[in-house]
Formats: structure tokens, C-alpha cells, sequence
């Protein structure tokens, strides 16, 4: 418990009686078994307060009560978070402490002892806890924190209600710091029991002092350490005080006009400050003023400045604010002095001399008056009469009158009147005029051109008009007949007089006037007038016609009206002729009477008389006046109008040219008035829409456009104008070009060798030239293109190539192109086709075909043929017609173009029943021709041929040859040389074993060399190539170039005693070599001749499912296209032998027979053929085979030797056959198969 609690025993007295609670008795001493007892205490809400009880026998069980409440035992107190049991309960301490208390704790408490061993049931005292509640606000009307407004001197109720509390607060209402002792005050129930609030009312009368203080409302409570307060602010409204005027200086409402007056009106006090307000005779003249809340003061100063009519205004200033029960005033009456505002002379300072000048001196209103006086120059004048006046604004006005006699000595003298006054001492007030004594000028004279000079129009002349003396001075005024000289004051309007002004010079005056003569000048008198004198001038001039006329009888013309026209000079002088002309052509016309003239000059009429047509609109018909003095001529002419109905005129396009896809434009030349009203043009019937299309449009001259032209729109077009007078009409042709289109061409065109042929195209073009067909042969050589030989015809639309005894040569694709100078140019092929006999391939007299004939090989037998159309082919062997339909006889023919092939496969070749002679035969429907092919056994190569040089260095040497027949089996090369200045031969394999070509190496520079070369196989050597002939070389030295030789070395021998003995030594070497070794290795030789045979025939064993070992043995043939192939006897030295074994040959056979698709042609390295081969390459179209599903017309290279079918297109016949049993992987030593044991034929 607090120890500021015990000090409000009083109050707390004061509180438990009010509440009507009895205090119970507390004994004086402790009971028995109590060492400490609870008291009465009292504690402000949300404080923290502990009850005391202190128990002799500790181990009893002890609990409170709270008004009869038993709290329990235990120490934490359920239901009562607030509320718990401290001390030690070992020691008897079982205090009850409670948190924050609110009102719900103000209750009687007492402490409670339970029965025990040690002692009975004790009860402590009861005693009360009081909880004040302190009040937490209070609320005052009028509102507290606001500013409250009162108006002083009337009584106000003030109320002020305080919130729950206990015990009820004490409340006191402050004014300005004084209590207010007349509060009725009610105390009522709070919001709960035993809570009160406390109502107080006050009646409160503010004065002006008390405006801006606080009214404040407290309220104390034991509870409270201080009171709490409530307050507003008071906002007392009252009148201000009288408003001052403060008058700058001495004299208060006197000032002078023109003064600049400062005012301030001020008003002291008042809530709030005074509104200011200065007033003129009653007027509001300000209504601004400012304040100063700081020293309570309003002001407002009146700036004016001070005029005449201000005198005698009353200026005042008012005060009042909205609690004033009037305004209050203060003013002030104006007197203002002002000088007079001018000085006025009446009448006029201008007289003849000797004569009396009267004049009136005038001043405007002044306060006070003003006294006048005259001066001329320096000498004052007396007044005949003087005046005074009352004026404006309380002012007078003051009048003096003079009169004098003007001489001319005081001419330009200055006469003045003065007005002054003591109350204007600084001022001068003062009007001044020039005394003007007129009198005339002297002399008066023009200079210019002497009278009767004949002037020119457009002369320029320049009259001077001269006067001496004279006050004014001589005004110079120009007359031109009876009216004044003026210049142009319009801009647009050419200047043709110029009037200076007057000029002085001492005392001659002159005025100059330069004009350009007129018409309207001649005879005109020119006058100069100054006052009463003049002088005067007339002028001479000639001019041309002023205006020449033309008047017709009619407006409107039509073809064939007579027109007259008459043409008027209105004035000219000296007089014209008159003269007619029409573009050019001079008319006869007829002269008309006199007529008068303007400006005194002569008149001219004369009239012709026309007869129009339609080429006379808008042609000029010229009137000319011609004036021979002056050598000048005037002209009008007059337009002819004709009507007359369209027409069109010689320059009309007949015919317009047009390029298909581009624009047209028929441009029309058409005349006619009024013009064409409309132009409408059809085409075939149908009339073109005026509108415009898709295509069309027509312009606003006629012209009709068109756009992206077709050759649909050829034609004629006809065009229809028509005006008011009629119609006409005219026929265009549009004539549209096109690029040329091949509508003809016959694909292919055929002719027998020797015959003749048109090669015909035919187009569809516009326009047709006659040069415009051109003709291209398609080939890669230049000298196939050629086409010296053939005529080209040309006729209209047609144009032919004419082929006169047709040659194989000519065979092949052409081109027709026809450029008509319209892009693109056409372009056609054709394909001519020579047809012709067949012609068979004889690469030697009698070709050889090796195989084995032990009845498990096959072999295949190549024939083929060049021909037009296809060819058949037929077998037959030893003469006799091979019956295809044996199994083992299987023919495939290919076609391609205009070569033709047969294959032959023959199976299980039999040496008795097949070693023979086959005779291939091709036959078509304009001959035939036939080849033999010799079927052998295997044998040994053939000796290689052609061996020569390729190129040559210091080191090596490149060699190439041609191989012989292979004998069925793979053949090897060797190469063997010397080098002459070291005896022994050297041998080289060449790698890979079945190249011709070779490079031998490890030669040494600036040496002779001789070479040969020899094939092998499984069954033996070759003899040396060409015969045995030696191949003698010489390397270049080291300076010397390498490159190919410049001469073919020989491979043949020479003639010449050095070549005789070499071929007996080097057989006697060879004999002695091979005597003395054979006893020694001739076992070996022949194991191994069997080891490379066994290799050999395994190979082709193992190789059988894979490629055909049947070989065609050829010899090039050196027959031409003229030569007749049955008698084809070349011997083996004129031919050069070249054979081709079948094992590079691997045609494929197609899934059909003659289903043939060629990807690529025949190649050779050796063409001699009788016809060039690309010629037939789009036979094939012509001449199909049967079941043909390749291209058609693919490139064929007509080699003879080089037949390689597409691997794609046919199936490999290796795999027709299945293999023979006889066939083993391996070959005993001991066992020779039977081909190899000799030959049967």
C-alpha cells in the first residue's frame, strides 16, 4: 500500500459514510493465533495493494473470503488471475496481494483459519478495501478547446458534467482567473454502482476584458494528485472606439489644387477591429483600410489628389464593427486654392497693315483672382477694358480687351497677355500669339516651253511658277484649264505630274510642276495664281489614237455568215490612216465620214466586211492606226467566234501502237465550238463506259487510256464527239504487240539418211517480221552448231529449216527462236531424228570371250549397235539361231537413244557344247549388220601395248600402256630397265596391279635408260609388251626442264645397224640363264606356278557370286561411218590391240527384260566412231523400249567400250545361278581343273 494511502484517513471516513458502508470495529488487540491481522485500506484504481494475515499455527489451511467469497487455499487463487497468496506459508505468512485494482476489488475481506491439530478454526477481522476512481473527463458546454464568441454585456449559461469517479469530484468554473461562486451543482449515479458524476451550472456575463481569455471548468478528487481541467477560449465582441482624423500641418481643410493629399483615419478597440470607410459629400471614395491586432487598431489612409472642384467637399471617415450600435464618424471640410487652368486670346493676330487689331484676354477660374496685362515684343500695351467674374469652384474669372493699329514693321512681333497674383508668386501664367500684318506680293511669272512647240505624248515637261514679296507668303497654286493640278494619289494609276512644293529663297518664291504629256494636254492653258495675280501657258501636243474600237454587226457566227466590222480611232493628232489584216492577210476595207474628236485632235472610221468559216474561229482580225509623223502605230483586234460542229482535225492518230500488258493512249485532235459536250467510244459494238473501268478511263480531252492491254483488245475503236452545233465521228485502231508464242512445232521431225526435210514453226505473234526467226543447233562441240548447210525459209507466221540430203551428222536437237522485238522471245525445241541401218560395234575382226568350261561358270557375250529405228537383235552360234528359250541362254536387250545393246549370258559353260562361234545380228527396218564373238578357255594375258612416256624428270619418268587380254584370270604388270652405262636389269611391280599408268622413280639425271613391260596371271607371263620392243629413255640433266617429251619415244624397233645384234645376245643370255638354273629351281618354279594358280582360281571362286569372270576380248577398231564393216581386214600390226576384260564390266539386269533406266552413258578412252554419239540422246521418245521407265532423253557418251549400267535399276546376275556344286573355297596341289589342261579349239 502506498504511504501517501494513510494520509487521506479523512477523506476515506468521508467516502465510506457517504456510501453508506458501517465501519466495523477493529479490536485493539491481535486474537489469539494471529501473529499479524488485515486493515482497512484505501488505494487509487489500477494500483497494487496486499492484505495482511499472519497465522500462529502454521500448518493450517488458510483462504480469504471477499464479501463472503471464499477464495480457496491454494496460493495462485482460480478465477482470479489478479489475486494471489504471498509469503512463506512455513512461517505462517499467507498475505493476500492483488494486481491492478479496479472497482470490481472494493469489498470486505477477511482472513479465514482453518481446524487443525494445533488449533481450532480462527477468523480474522473484516475489513474493507476501498478503490477511488478517479474522474477521467469532463465535459463543458460550451465545447471545451473551442473558441466560444459572446457579445460583452449579456449573461451566457455555462454547464460542466464530470465523468465517473469515487468518490463525486469537486468542481469549480474560473473566469479570467476568478471563481465564479454562483455553481448550482448536482451529484448523480455514475454508470456503475458505486460511481458518481457531478453536473455544474454557472451563469457567466462577459466584459470586454475578458475577450481572448479562458473560461476553465476543474474538478478534484482524492483520487487525483492534481485537478483536471476543461477550457475554452472566449471570444467577446464590442463596438470600437470614435475614429481620428490625422490632419498633416497646421491649418486643418486648407491645400492647394494639384497638391498630393495623405490622410489616416484610426479606430482604436473593438472586437472585432473597426471597418473603415472614407466618404465625399456622403460618397463612398475608399473602402480599404488595414489592422493591427497587436495594438488593436484599424486604419485607413485616403490618398487623393487635390483638384479645383474639390473645394468645399466634405471628406469623412467612418467607423463601426458588427456589434456597433451605430457608425461613428469624424470628417473634414476642403478649401483649396488653384491658380487659373489657362490663358485664352480671343480673335485674330492677323490683319492687312494699317488696320486695328482687337483682341480679348480671357483667364480660366482661379481662387483667388488674377490681374491681366498686354505686351508686344518688349513694349506692354495699355487695356481698353477690363472684367471680373465669378467662375467655377468657388473661383472668378478675369477678362482684359485690347485694340491697336497693325503696321507692317511689327509684323512677326510676339504679342503676349500675362496673368499674376500674390497667391501665385512662383507661377507665371501667360498667352502668346505672332502678330501677322498681311500684304501682296509684287511679281508673278512662268517659265517652261515657248507656246506653239509641238510636244510629243509622253514628253516630259517642266513648267516653273515664280513670285517676288508677299506676306503670307504667295500660296502658288497650279490651274489646268479651270481646274487645280493634283497629283495621283493612286498607286496603281502611273504618275504623270509631279507638284513640288514652295520653295523660298530670300524673298522669291517657286513652285515647280513636271508632267508627262497627254492627249489631254494639247491646247490646255496651264495657269499660276498667287492671290490676286496670274500667269498663264498652253502647250502643243501630238499624240497617237487614244483608242482604236472595233464594233460587229453579230456576236455569234456560224459557217458561211457575213461579218462586219467597223474600226474607230476616237482622237489622234496629227491624224492616221486605218489599215485591216487577218492573221497576217491584208483586207480591203471602206472608209467611214469624220467624226469629232476629243481633245482637239482628229477622228478615223473604216469598215470590211468578212465572210467566216470553221477555220476562222479564233482568228484575229487586226484594225491598225497608223500616224506616219509620228512613226507610231496603235492596233485592236477582234477574236472571231465561230460555232460549228465537231470536227477532227488532219493531225488525228489513225492508228496507236501498244505493247500487251502496257498502256495505250488514243489521243484525240478534235475541233469544234462550244467544245465536245461529250466523247463516247465504242469497241465491237460495245460503248465504253464514260465512267471509267477496270481498264479504262476516258480524259477529260477524249483521250481514252487504257491499261494492261491484252491482244483481245485489238481493233478498232470508234469515237463519237458531239456539241450544241452537231457530231462527228472517227475510227482508231489500236494495234496491241505481243511476244511471239510457238503454236506449232513438230517434235520429232524425221528424215531418212540422204533425204531432204522441214523443220517447221509456226507462231503466234504480232508483229510479224520478216526476220524475226532465227534457228540454234544444241550441241557442246561448235563445229556440230553450224548450220551453213541448211536453207532457213520465212513466211509470215512460218518459218522452216530446210535440211537438203540429211546426215547422221545432223541429227540431234534444234532450236526455233522468234524474237519480234516484244519480250521475251520464244523458244522451241525439236528433235531432228536421221534414220538409218543399224551399225554394229567391231572392236576387233574376231572378238574373244574367255571362260572356264567345266560346266560352273558363265559368261556373257556384249553386242551392241547404233541405229534408227530401234533395233532387234538375234544370236546365232556356229551359224546356226540360238534357241532362247534353253535356260541357259538368258539375252537382255537395253536401248538408249539411238544405241542398242544385247546381252548374251550363257550358263554352265561347256567347253564341247560352247566353245564356238557366236554371231550377233541388229537388224531394223532399213538393214542390218552383225558381229562375231569367239567363245574361249583361260588362258595367259596377252602382252600389254602402247607403252610410252607421259613425263619425264632428272629422278622419274611416268609411263603408260594399254592393257592386252587378261585371259580370263587378274593380271599383274612388271617393269624391267637398265641403265646402259650399268649393266643389270632392274624390276619393278606396278601398284596397284591393274593401273596402266605408273611412275618409275631412283633414276639418276643425264642418263640413258631402256624399259620394258610384261603382264602375268595365275597361269603365266606375258610376252614383252609391243613385241619385245624396248622403250630407250634419257633423264634430263638437273638444269634442264622436266615435262612430257617433245617427241613420242618409239616402242617399236628402229631401223639401223645398231638395233641388229641386240636381239641375238639377249637371246643367248636368256638361254644360258635358263639352263644353268633350271635344275634348281624348276621344282620350285612349278610349286609355286601351282600356289598362284590356286590362289588365283580361289579367288575366282570365292568371287563367283559376285562378278562374272567371262571376259569379251576386244581390239579397237579403226573403221569410220563410210567404211564397210563386213570387210573390215585390219592385221594385227595396222590395228592396235586392246583388250577389255569382263570383270570391269558389271552391267546389271533389270527386274524386266528392256526396262531400262540410264543414269549415265558410254564412256571410252578411244572414240573413233562412224557417227558422233550425242546425236540420238532424244531418239528415245520416237523409238521407246518396251516398258521404258527412265528419262527419256538422257546425254549419252557413245564410248565403245565403257557400258555401265545404273546399279539401282537391275539386279546383279550373279545372283540368277545358284552356285555349282562342283565349286570348292580351296584347289589341292595335285588337283589342275580341266580348262586349265588345254584348248579344245
Amino acid at each position: 500500500m502506498a504511504p501517501g494511502t494513510l494520509l487521506r484517513a479523512p477523506l476515506l471516513l468521508l467516502e465510506l459514510l457517504t456510501a453508506g458502508l458501517a465501519q466495523l470495529a477493529i479490536p485493539a488487540s491481535v486474537p489469539r493465533g494471529f501473529w499479524a491481522l488485515p486493515k482497512n485500506l484505501t488505494v487509487v484504481e489500477g494500483a497494487s495493494v496486499e492484505l495482511q494475515c499472519g497465522v500462529s499455527t502454521p500448518g493450517s489451511a488458510v483462504q480469504w473470503a471477499k464479501d463472503g467469497l471464499l477464495l480457496g487455499p491454494d496460493p495462485r487463487i482460480p478465477g482470479f488471475p489478479r489475486y494471489r497468496l504471498e509469503g512463506d506459508p512455513a512461517k505462517g505468512e499467507f498475505h493476500l496481494h492483488i494486481e491492478a485494482c479496479d472497482l470490481s476489488d472494493d469489498a470486505q475481506y477477511e482472513c479465514q483459519v482453518g481446524r487443525s491439530e494445533t488449533g481450532p478454526e480462527l477468523l480474522s477481522p473484516r475489513v474493507i478495501l476501498s478503490i477511488l476512481v478517479p474522474p477521467k473527463v469532463l465535459q463543458l458546454t460550451p465545447e471545451a478547446g473551442t473558441l466560444v464568441t459572446w457579445v460583452a454585456g449579456q449573461e451566457y449559461v455555462v454547464s460542466c458534467v464530470s465523468g465517473d469517479a469515487k468518490p463525486a469530484p469537486d468542481i469549480t468554473i474560473l473566469l479570467n482567473g476568478q471563481t465564479i461562486f454562483d455553481i448550482s451543482a448536482n451529484v448523480n449515479e455514475g454508470s456503475q454502482q458505486k460511481l458518481f458524476t457531478v453536473e455544474a451550472t454557472a451563469r457567466v456575463t462577459p466584459q470586454s476584458s475578458d475577450n481572448g481569455q479562458l473560461l476553465v471548468c476543474e474538478a478534484s478528487s482524492p483520487a487525483l494528485d492534481a485537478p483536471i481541467k476543461a477550457s475554452f477560449t472566449m471570444n467577446v465582441l464590442f463596438p470600437p472606439g470614435p475614429p481620428v482624423i490625422e490632419w498633416p500641418g497646421q491649418d486643418e481643410g486648407h491645400v492647394r489644387a494639384g497638391q498630393s493629399l495623405e490622410l489616416p483615419c484610426v479606430a482604436r478597440g473593438g472586437n472585432p477591429l473597426a471597418t473603415l470607410q472614407w466618404l465625399k459629400n456622403g460618397q463612398p471614395v475608399s473602402t480599404a483600410w488595414g489592422t493591427e491586432h497587436t495594438q488593436a487598431v484599424a486604419r485607413s489612409v485616403l490618398v487623393m489628389t487635390v483638384r479645383p472642384e474639390h473645394h468645399g467637399a466634405r471628406l469623412s471617415c467612418e467607423a463601426h464593427n458588427s456589434v456597433s450600435a451605430g457608425t461613428q464618424e469624424r470628417g473634414i471640410t476642403l478649401q483649396v486654392t488653384f491658380p487659373p487652368s489657362a490663358i485664352i486670346i480671343l480673335g485674330s493676330a492677323s490683319q492687312a497693315e494699317n488696320k486695328n487689331v482687337t483682341l480679348s484676354c480671357v483667364s480660366k477660374s482661379s481662387r483667388p483672382r488674377v490681374l491681366l496685362r498686354w505686351w508686344l515684343g518688349w513694349r506692354q500695351l495699355l487695356p481698353t477694358e477690363e472684367t471680373v467674374m465669378d467662375g467655377l469652384h468657388g473661383g472668378h474669372i478675369s477678362m482684359s480687351n485690347l485694340t491697336f493699329l497693325a503696321r507692317r514693321e511689327d509684323n512677326g512681333l510676339t504679342l503676349t497677355c500675362e496673368a499674376f497674383s500674390e497667391a501665385f508668386t512662383k507661377d507665371t501664367f501667360k498667352k502668346s500669339l505672332t502678330l501677322n500684318v498681311k500684304y501682296p506680293a509684287q511679281k508673278l511669272w512662268i517659265e517652261g516651253p515657248p507656246e506653239g512647240q509641238k510636244l510629243r505624248a509622253g514628253t516630259r515637261v517642266r513648267l516653273v511658277c515664280l513670285a517676288v514679296g508677299g506676306n503670307p507668303e504667295p500660296s502658288l497654286t497650279w490651274y489646268k484649264d479651270s481646274r487645280t493640278v493634283t497629283e495621283s494619289r493612286l498607286p496603281q494609276e502611273p504618275r504623270r505630274v509631279q507638284l513640288s512644293s514652295v520653295e523660298k529663297s530670300g524673298s522669291t518664291f517657286s513652285r515647280e510642276l513636271v508632267l508627262v504629256t497627254g492627249p489631254s494636254d494639247n491646247q490646255a492653258k496651264f495657269t499660276c495664281k498667287a492671290g490676286q495675280l496670274s500667269a498663264s501657258t498652253k502647250l502643243a501636243v501630238q499624240f497617237p489614237p487614244t483608242n482604236v474600237t472595233i464594233l460587229a454587226n453579230a456576236s455569234a457566227l456560224r459557217p458561211g455568215d457575213a461579218l462586219n466590222l467597223t474600226c474607230i480611232s476616237v482622237s489622234s493628232n496629227p491624224p492616221v490612216n486605218l489599215s485591216w489584216d487577218k492573221e497576217g492577210e491584208r483586207l480591203e476595207g471602206v472608209a467611214a465620214p469624220p467624226r469629232s474628236a476629243p481633245f482637239k485632235g482628229s477622228a478615223a472610221a473604216r469598215s470590211v466586211l468578212l465572210l467566216v468559216s470553221s477555220r476562222d474561229h479564233g482568228h484575229r482580225v487586226t484594225c491598225r492606226a497608223h500616224s506616219a509623223e509620228l512613226r507610231e502605230t496603235v492596233s485592236s483586234f477582234y477574236r472571231l467566234n465561230v460555232l460549228y460542229r465537231p470536227e477532227f482535225l488532219g493531225e488525228q492518230v489513225l492508228v496507236v501502237t501498244a505493247v500487251e500488258q502496257g498502256e495505250a493512249l488514243l489521243p484525240v485532235s478534235v475541233s469544234a465550238n462550244p467544245a465536245p459536250e461529250a466523247f463516247n467510244w465504242t469497241f465491237r459494238g460495245y460503248r465504253l463506259s464514260p465512267a471509267g473501268g477496270p481498264r479504262h478511263r476516258i480524259l477529260s480531252s477524249g483521250a481514252l487510256q487504257l491499261w494492261n492491254v491484252t491482244r483481245a483488245d485489238d481493233g478498232l475503236y470508234q469515237l463519237h464527239c458531239q456539241n450544241s452545233e452537231g457530231t462527228a465521228e472517227a475510227l482508231v485502231r489500236l494495234d496491241v504487240h505481243y511476244a511471239p508464242t510457238i503454236r506449232a512445232l513438230q517434235d520429232p521431225t524425221e528424215v531418212n539418211i540422204g533425204g531432204s526435210v522441214d523443220i517447221v514453226c509456226t507462231v503466234d505473234a504480232n508483229p510479224i517480221l520478216p526476220g524475226m526467226f532465227s534457228w540454234e543447233r544444241l550441241g557442246e562441240d561448235e563445229e556440230d552448231q553450224s548450220l551453213d548447210d541448211m536453207e532457213k525459209i520465212s513466211k509470215g507466221p512460218t518459218g522452216r529449216l530446210r535440211i537438203h540430203h540429211a546426215k547422221l551428222a545432223q541429227a540431234g536437237a534444234y532450236q526455233c527462236i522468234v524474237d519480234n522485238g516484244v519480250a521475251p522471245p520464244a523458244r522451241g525445241l525439236v528433235r531432228l531424228v536421221v534414220r538409218f541401218a543399224p551399225q554394229v560395234e567391231h572392236p576387233t575382226p574376231l572378238t574373244k570371250v574367255a571362260a572356264a568350261g567345266d560346266s560352273t561358270s558363265s559368261a556373257t557375250l556384249h553386242c551392241r549397235a547404233r541405229g534408227v529405228p530401234n533395233i532387234v537383235f538375234t544370236w546365232t552360234k556356229n551359224g546356226i539361231p540360238l534357241d532362247l528359250q534353253d535356260p541357259r541362254y538368258t539375252e537382255h536387250t537395253y536401248h538408249q537413244g539411238g544405241v542398242h545393246s544385247s546381252l548374251l549370258t550363257i550358263a554352265n559353260v561347256s567347253a564341247a557344247q560352247d566353245y564356238a562361234l557366236f554371231t550377233c545380228t541388229a537388224t531394223n527396218p532399213l538393214g542390218s549388220d552383225h558381229t562375231n564373238i569367239q567363245l574361249v578357255s583361260i588362258s595367259r594375258p596377252d602382252p600389254p601395248s602402247g607403252l610410252k612416256v607421259m613425263n619425264l624428270t632428272p629422278h622419274s619418268v611416268g609411263l603408260e600402256w594399254k592393257p592386252g587380254f587378261d585371259g580370263g584370270l587378274p593380271q599383274r604388270f612388271r617393269i624391267r630397265y637398265e641403265a646402259l652405262e650399268t649393266p643389270g636389269f632392274h624390276y619393278v611391280d606396278v601398284l596397284p596391279p591393274q593401273a596402266t599408268t605408273f611412275t618409275l622413280t631412283g633414276l639418276q639425271p643425264s642418263t640413258r635408260y631402256r624399259v620394258w613391260l610384261l603382264a602375268s596371271n595365275a597361269l603365266g607371263d606375258s610376252g614383252l609388251a609391243d613385241k619385245g620392243t624396248q622403250l630407250p629413255i634419257t633423264t634430263p640433266g638437273l638444269d634442264q626442264p622436266s615435262g612430257e617429251p617433245e617427241d613420242q619415244l618409239p616402242t617399236e624397233p628402229t631401223a639401223g645397224p645398231s638395233g641388229l645384234p641386240l636381239l641375238p645376245v639377249l637371246l643367248a643370255a636368256a638361254g644360258l640363264l635358263l639352263l644353268s638354273n633350271a635344275s634348281c629351281v624348276g621344282g620350285l618354279l612349278w610349286q609355286r606356278r601351282l600356289r598362284l594358280l590356286a590362289e588365283g582360281i580361289s579367288e575366282k571362286t570365292e568371287a563367283g557370286s559376285e562378278e562374272d569372270r567371262v571376259k569379251n576380248e576386244y581390239k579397237e577398231s579403226q573403221w569410220t561411218g563410210e567404211r564397210d564393216t563386213q570387210s573390215s581386214t585390219a592385221s594385227t600390226m595396222e590395228a592396235e590391240p586392246y583388250y577389255r576384260s569382263l570383270r570391269d564390266f558389271r552391267p546389271q539386269l533389270p527386274p524386266m527384260q528392256e526396262e531400262v533406266s540410264y543414269s549415265q552413258g558410254f564412256t571410252g578412252e578411244d572414240e573413233d566412231m562412224a557417227f558422233p554419239g550425242h546425236l540420238y540422246d532424244e531418239v528415245e521418245r520416237t523409238y521407246p523400249p518396251s516398258g521404258a521407265c527412265g528419262p527419256l532423253y538422257d546425254e549419252v557418251q557413245m564410248g565403245p567400250w565403257d557400258l555401265l549400267w545404273p546399279e539401282d535399276t537391275y539386279q546383279d546376275p550373279r545372283g540368277i545361278y545358284d552356285q555349282v556344286a562342283g565349286d570348292s573355297d580351296t584347289l589341292e596341289l595335285d588337283s589342275l581343273p580341266f580348262e586349265l589342261r588345254g584348248h579344245l579349239v
